[in-house]
């Protein structure tokens, strides 16, 4: 049944028709999990807010292609969207809408324990860890019915961790980490703040030898900057961190990204971030815009996107990007903000 309450609280219109012609693949191509064991089909659960299942109370393999999961398929396929929000999709916000129609879940991504070593102000106010009780019981349950899907699946598949807490902090990701099955199928991304992958990484041999891509959220590019917004890590052992991915890198050949959220405190690091993923060899440098999670009083005063000085900064970037010729730096959301800005000024 759909929730027309959920809906109301995203302010989402589930009478519209935005009659689009491309079919977004995520709601056949994706499931994301999260804490609770829900289930929704897309990458990020504000985007399309209806679960199609709770993994508490059944299989994954009973959730995917559900009455529910086939419901939600038909809105797409109809071009009205009327479930998603388009108000936060980045695909519909910039009219960038994916076509495709896959016919099997390709990506599993994993939201299902929000412990981290760091308490960062854009993302929390506290210190989150559960090494037991019952938060603790419920995700090493949830990661164990989805390893045994893992097991039972014969179609390539990558699973994505670390939206939610640290991969290598979190005690119930380092548990699914440990018993996921070896598959050739199955490869892993891996999201990280990156201060604990030199102890951890050697723990887990077959995730680390079919990792296809690691990101490491970094937020800055100096040791004031970086353990100003990173609170709880340290400017020498990220450097540490960032060295020995960089040599993994290049035994096991997977896509190394940094990350980095733009906001008022370290805009003018834009350009020296990129130095540092130059420096370490990163396949990618991605800097993206700050968003309110609800963690950070007086968000209002991160509103920098106007200011003079950060749009010389953000100009630079783009003239580095226009020199480089390919993929290294990325910044959609900058860009989309900085057009949004000028029309509406």
């Amino acid at each position: 049944m759909i929730n027309t309450r959920l809906f109301q609280h995203y302010k989402i219109d589930i009478t519209k028709d935005l009659k689009i012609k491309n079919r977004c693949p995520r709601p056949r191509d994706t499931i994301l999990i999260d804490k609770q064991g829900s289930c929704y089909a897309c990458e990020c659960q504000s985007w399309l807010p209806q679960s199609i299942g709770n993994l508490q109370i059944k299989s994954l393999a009973d959730i995917i292609g559900s009455d529910m999961h086939q419901h939600l398929q038909s809105s797409i396929d109809d071009g009205t969207y009327k479930y998603c929000n388009d108000n936060q999709c980045s695909y519909l916000k910039s009219g960038a809408v994916l076509n495709g129609q896959p016919d099997r879940i390709q990506h599993l991504r994993l939201a299902i324990d929000d412990s981290c070593n760091l308490r960062c102000p854009s993302c929390r106010k506290h210190l989150i860890f559960h090494k037991e009780g019952s938060a603790y019981n419920l995700g090493i349950k949830l990661a164990d019915r989805i390893n045994d899907w893992l097991s039972e699946s014969k179609h390539a598949i990558q699973v994505h961790i670390g939206s939610d807490g640290d991969p290598f902090a979190s005690h119930v990701y380092r548990h699914f980490m440990d018993q996921t099955p070896e598959r050739d199928n199955i490869k892993y991304s891996i999201l990280t703040n990156g201060l604990m992958f030199k102890d951890f990484h050697t723990r887990v041999p077959n995730v680390i030898g079919n990792l296809n891509e690691l990101g490491v959220s970094i937020d800055g590019a100096t040791k004031e900057t970086y353990e100003k917004l990173r609170l709880g890590g340290k400017w020498d052992k990220i450097n540490e961190n960032l060295e020995c991915m960089a040599e993994q890198k290049q035994k096991h050949g997977f896509s190394f990204i940094l990350h980095f959220v733009v906001q008022k405190d370290n805009y003018h690091e834009m350009e020296t971030i990129i130095d540092l993923g130059e420096q370490y060899g990163a396949d990618r440098v991605y800097l993206n815009k700050i968003e309110d999670w609800g963690t950070l009083d007086n968000f209002q005063t991160q509103n920098i996107w106007g200011s003079t000085d950060y749009q010389k900064q953000l100009e630079r970037v783009i003239h580095r990007i226009h020199e480089r010729k390919d993929r290294f730096i990325e910044c959609p959301t900058l860009i989309t903000e900085a057009v949004r800005y000028r029309n509406k000024s």
